[in-house]
């Protein structure tokens, strides 16, 4: 099992990493809630000569699937963007949020601006990694709440090779998806779970809330999360909150 955790991007992530004793982490690569461009990472050398991997998370307004020009467009220049930076830094991936719809939108042409996304970035000779699309929490029109729309996105992106999914166990849970046995579920539509975001929630099962809480303290049965990340087979994060960090890494690896 490897399970590293979000870290803060204004401090030197390769030592807060080493402190924790964690082999991968994820970052921010710009302000997650404005568009500013991404600037180069003060420890940018030391990232990517770092043995320790990185993911980097995108800014949280970006929503590629919008059927509004004004919030599409912007939207790809900075996956575009991010994805660059990601690159710059030798991470392992970008993970990107699956998006919604407005109320009385066609959820097809949500998804045919996903495969949009890939088609132009192809032609541009790719994004320098892989995009990792993450699960969302709530939303009746969300791109990838339930595995229905999963599925939907899926047979729009699954065919380019740059298209990852990330699995975010509070978002699944807060979507109304049970997560014993949701492992196999995912697999069956994506053949595949390139990252897990591994969190717990604050709220009910079904909440639509998006509130995330360390391993032991939330409303998921811990040991349902520890079997998940192992049935995944694949790296770990946990954003959970960072005083709660080290309890998370220590259920872990003491079980």
């Amino acid at each position: 099992m490897r399970v590293g955790a979000h870290l803060r991007q204004d401090a030197n992530p390769v030592a807060t990493a080493e402190e924790l004793g964690i082999d991968i982490f994820q970052m921010f690569v710009t302000d997650p809630q404005k568009w500013n461009k991404p600037e180069p990472h003060p420890f940018a050398e030391q990232i990517r000569n770092s043995d320790i991997d990185v993911v980097v998370h995108s800014s949280y307004q970006i929503n590629v699937a919008s059927l509004n020009n004004r919030l599409r467009m912007p939207s790809r220049k900075a996956v575009e963007q991010q994805a660059a930076a990601a690159a710059e830094l030798g991470a392992i991936g970008l993970v990107v949020h699956g998006g919604h719809l407005r109320d009385g939108e066609d959820a097809a042409e949500g998804f045919a601006n996903w495969r949009k996304l890939f088609e132009r970035q192809q032609d541009k000779g790719g994004f320098g990694v892989p995009i990792l699309i993450e699960n969302t929490a709530g939303g009746d029109h969300a791109m990838a709440r339930t595995l229905e729309s999963i599925e939907r996105l899926w047979d729009a992106v699954g065919d380019f090779e740059q298209a990852g999914f990330c699995l975010d166990t509070c978002h699944a849970w807060a979507g109304g998806e049970e997560l014993v046995g949701l492992v196999e579920r995912i697999r069956a539509i994506t053949g595949r779970i390139d990252l897990v975001h591994l969190n717990n929630s604050r709220d009910e099962f079904d909440s639509g809330r998006d509130r995330h809480a360390n391993l032991e303290s939330g409303h998921i049965d811990a040991d349902v999360l520890a079997e998940l990340m192992a049935r995944a087979d694949a790296p770990g994060i946990l954003e959970t909150p960072a005083d709660g960090i080290p309890a998370d890494l220590a259920y872990l690896t003491g079980r």
